[in-house]
C-alpha cells in the first residue's frame, strides 16, 4: 500500500468531525499533489451539470470546497460569486490562495451552519457526501440557505447512496416537498487510475 494510500485510509477513518478536520489540517498541502496524478476528475461532472442551471452571476456556495478545485474550474468557467465552505482550516488556507472565491467559511454539514437563510442561488458540493464525512442530515442545511428555485449539486458513491441512510433522506425531502429531483448522472471513475472500481454520481435537485 503505497503511502498516499495510507494517508486516504487514514484520513477516512476519522472518528469524529475533530479528528477528520484535524487530519485535513495535516494533509492539506499535499492533498493535490496526492490527488492530481492520479487523474482526478471529480469537480468536472459536477460543473457540467451546474453549468445548465445556474448563471455566471449566480451566489454558489462551494460546500466541503477542500483546496478549492471546483472554485478553480468554475473560475475558469466565468463563475465569479464563489464561496467556500469546509471542516478543514487548513483545507480553506490552501483554497484561499487560489484567490477565486469571494468569502469563506469553516462549518460542519450535519450542525447548524452560520449561514442566514436563503442565501445562495446554488450550492455544489463534490466528494463530501461519503463514507465518514458530511451525513445526509447536511442536507437540511443545505436547504435552508438556499434560495426557493436554487439548485443543490451534489456527488455520492452509487453504492454508498443504496446502503446507507442516503436512499430514504433525499427521498423523504422531495417528499416533503423540500426540493424536487432535476437530474442524476451516470456514474464516473472519480480516481479511475488509484481507484477504478469506486464511482461517483452527480444529483441535482431544485429546492422548493
Amino acid at each position: 500500500m503505497s503511502k498516499k494510500t495510507d494517508t486516504v485510509h487514514w484520513v477516512y477513518s476519522s472518528q469524529d468531525n475533530q479528528e477528520l478536520a484535524e487530519r485535513y489540517d495535516v494533509w492539506a498541502k499535499e492533498y493535490e499533489q496526492d490527488l492530481l496524478p492520479e487523474n482526478y476528475t471529480g469537480p468536472e461532472p459536477a460543473v457540467e451539470v451546474l453549468l445548465k442551471y445556474l448563471s455566471k452571476e449566480a451566489k454558489i456556495l462551494d460546500a466541503g470546497a477542500g483546496t478549492g478545485l471546483v472554485g478553480q474550474v468554475l473560475h475558469q468557467r466565468g463563475y465569479g460569486n464563489l464561496e467556500a465552505m469546509d471542516i478543514s482550516a487548513g483545507m480553506l488556507e490552501e483554497a484561499r490562495k487560489k484567490n477565486v472565491y469571494i468569502a469563506l467559511h469553516q462549518g460542519i454539514l450535519g450542525k447548524p451552519l452560520a449561514l442566514a437563510t436563503d442565501t445562495f442561488d446554488g450550492i455544489v458540493s463534490v466528494g463530501t457526501f461519503t463514507l465518514g464525512h458530511a451525513p445526509s442530515s447536511g442536507f437540511d442545511e443545505l436547504i435552508r440557505i438556499t434560495k426557493p428555485g436554487g439548485y443543490i449539486i451534489f456527488t455520492i458513491r452509487p453504492d454508498y447512496y443504496q446502503n446507507s441512510d442516503f436512499k430514504d433522506k433525499q427521498a423523504a425531502l422531495e417528499a416533503a416537498g423540500k426540493w424536487t429531483l432535476v437530474e442524476k448522472g451516470e456514474p464516473f471513475a472519480n480516481l479511475p487510475e488509484a481507484e477504478p472500481d469506486i464511482y461517483l454520481q452527480v444529483w441535482a435537485y431544485k429546492v422548493c
